[in-house]
């Protein structure tokens, strides 16, 4: 849809195209001094930046900040492409507005993350993608961090490390209306001590009627996940999430 709409005050449905044989002409025009070819460039590869972005939709960036630092991409590319390497400029442009948004998602991550480890990261998505485009294939870690000539320890604690975090609530499967979230598939492990206490949950227990206070019990006495209780009593998760939100609310109550 991000072809027909405006983002950053540009009308994308009106985005002008450039064959390579015209890319080619206008890097040498720039080559000899033309300030203008570089604007046309810029211009007509505008396009090119839109449809990469789009990759990067839903990482909680607008598309016009994620749009505006792929022309930052887009630029360096120009500014660095040679043309007496017979290689295709929309494949060196490609490489670099994507890195240019990764370090820019990476460098807006709410969780902070040491510099040596988010270039770790960085060097292990280049790895791989230069893997994927060899291998016709995801590649696996073991062959990233050979790739890197790193240990796959390292690899894999990198990109961890630059995960974009979610939160607790943010729902992972719903069905008649009872909805699953993160923090339903999350066990409990502290003791009555805690959040029991908090609930006098021992005390409300025994005015529940059998299945809630088993539920009950195993969810937050024996610390087991929804999926753990569902499997041992033989009902759905969704069952097990429907009937522990009924029994909480008449502890509340």
């Amino acid at each position: 849809m991000y072809n027909k709409v405006e983002i950053c005050g540009i009308n994308t449905a009106n985005l002008k195209v450039l064959t390579e044989k015209q890319k080619i002409e206008l890097f040498k025009q720039m080559r000899s001094g033309n300030k203008n070819a570089r604007e046309t460039l810029i211009n007509g590869n505008l396009k090119l930046v839109l449809s990469v972005i789009q990759r990067f939709s839903g990482r909680g960036e607008t598309m016009d900040d994620l749009f505006q630092v792929g022309c930052i991409g887009l630029i360096k590319a120009i500014d660095n492409f040679n043309i007496d390497l017979n290689f295709k400029f929309s494949t060196y442009a490609v490489s670099m507005i994507i890195g240019e948004v990764r370090r820019f998602l990476r460098d807006n991550n709410p969780i902070r993350v040491s510099r040596s480890l988010r270039d770790t990261a960085y060097k292990a998505m280049q790895a791989k993608e230069v893997l994927q485009n060899k291998l016709n294939r995801e590649p696996t870690i073991d062959e990233i961090a050979k790739q890197m000539k790193v240990g796959k320890e390292e690899v894999v604690i990198a990109l961890e490390a630059i995960v974009d975090p979610i939160s607790i609530y943010e729902p992972v499967y719903s069905e008649g209306g009872d909805t699953i979230y993160v923090c339903d598939q999350i066990g409990d492990k502290n003791t009555d001590e805690s959040w029991v206490n908090i609930l006098n949950l021992k005390q409300q227990l025994k005015n529940l009627p059998a299945r809630e206070k088993q539920i009950i019990n195993m969810r937050f006495l024996q610390g087991k996940t929804q999926t753990e209780v569902a499997e041992e009593i033989g009902i759905s998760q969704a069952q097990v999430s429907r009937i522990e939100k009924y029994a909480l609310k008449r502890i509340k109550e």
